[in-house]
């Protein structure tokens, strides 16, 4: 696949420089078609029945055997999950942590990660790094971790400066549990979730795959408790309510996804080139050099596919809207002054001048 065909997969590359998969990627023709195909099927045919039970079997099945690959990892360490938050909550509730446990996070994760955090029951421990070089995480992080440590709670990539974490360096000189948010990682960069006990995957972000998907890989399923039983969750059960797990991570399946929401999610994991991640990473650092070349640029060389800088102005909201109409999409950092622009394999140079123009228009 070249790089012009691959841009031709998303429609929406025609008229806009779509700079936002941070927030939610865009969508492939083949994806929306898949979708289209699978609730044709129910609309005809009905939402019942052995035939129906058994495709939508097989499509949970097919959806975490691609995911896992992606992560790495067995597919009966994923469990299908809507977001990443619905990750952490399933991780966070089933620890059983109290008040004398502490977790150790940083100050640049997203409330995705930060509010199941805080209805844990431990105490939440927060490292300074946001300001701080990249370089400097590393010891930052560790210098938060005492003996009432439980848990490392860390983004891959951080939402909000792009910036690479050391998630395998701590969890190697801490040998601690480590719950990663990938919401920023999975389909931008590499990623091997085999050494963390809990990474996360937002699947409509990076992906560009049908929102309200993801999963959750759990390195070891059986020392996890399940908090949030879902039907998904039992091979067997009794008129009081117990109930016996199923095996490996789809004990922790919150429930239903659309078989169409899946359908599309396969088309999408199916669909991205090989090339991908080096492209993305290419782009992305062009982009931070062109961005540095007239603006205040927080992200460094060499983090993830995401560059945040400030524009120098202050009404950032009417700014974003502006660059809409301009056909250009980027993301306003609430609270900080910043904009962050997502860079996948799909973005061109064209898009890079085209966000530069957006950004000195008036």
């Amino acid at each position: 696949m070249t790089f012009e065909e691959a841009r031709a997969a998303f429609p929406v590359l025609e008229h806009q420089a779509y700079l936002n998969a941070g927030s939610m990627g865009p969508l492939a023709r083949a994806t929306h078609d898949a979708m289209a195909a699978q609730s044709e099927r129910e609309l005809a045919e009905g939402r019942s029945g052995p035939g129906f039970i058994e495709e939508m079997q097989n499509l949970r099945q097919a959806a975490r055997e691609r995911l896992a690959e992606l992560l790495r990892v067995p597919a009966e360490h994923l469990s299908l999950t809507s977001s990443t938050t619905d990750g952490c909550n399933i991780v966070l509730s089933g620890l059983d942590l109290g008040p004398e446990d502490e977790i150790v996070t940083t100050d640049e994760e997203h409330f995705g990660l930060l509010g199941p955090l805080h209805v844990s029951g431990a105490r939440v421990v927060v490292a300074r790094t946001r300001d701080r070089p990249a370089d400097e995480s590393f010891d930052a992080i560790l210098g938060c971790v005492t003996p009432r440590t439980r848990l490392l709670a860390l983004s891959h990539i951080s939402w909000l400066t792009g910036k690479l974490l050391p998630i395998r360096e701590l969890k190697d000189e801490t040998a601690l549990p480590v719950l990663v948010d990938g919401a920023q990682s999975v389909g931008a960069i590499e990623v091997d979730a085999r050494p963390f006990d809990f990474y996360t995957v937002s699947a409509q972000k990076w992906l560009c795959g049908p929102d309200g998907t993801g999963g959750l890989c759990v390195l070891d399923p059986e020392r996890l408790r399940v908090a949030m039983p879902s039907y998904f969750a039992q091979a067997a059960y009794e008129v009081d309510g117990s109930f016996t797990s199923k095996p490996g991570a789809a004990r922790f399946d919150p429930g239903w996804l659309p078989p169409a929401s899946l359908a599309g999610l396969l088309s999408a994991i199916d669909a991205a080139p090989p090339w991908r991640f080096v492209r993305a990473a290419e782009i992305a650092e062009r982009c931070r050099e062109r961005l540095s070349e007239r603006y205040a640029v927080v992200t460094e060389p060499a983090q993830g596919t995401l560059v945040t800088f400030s524009p120098g102005k202050e009404d950032l909201d009417a700014l974003v809207a502006r660059m809409y109409d301009d056909g250009v999409v980027v993301r306003r950092l609430p609270g900080t002054g910043w904009l962050r622009v997502s860079c996948g394999y799909w973005t061109s140079d064209e898009d890079l001048e085209r966000l530069l123009a957006a950004l000195e228009a008036e």
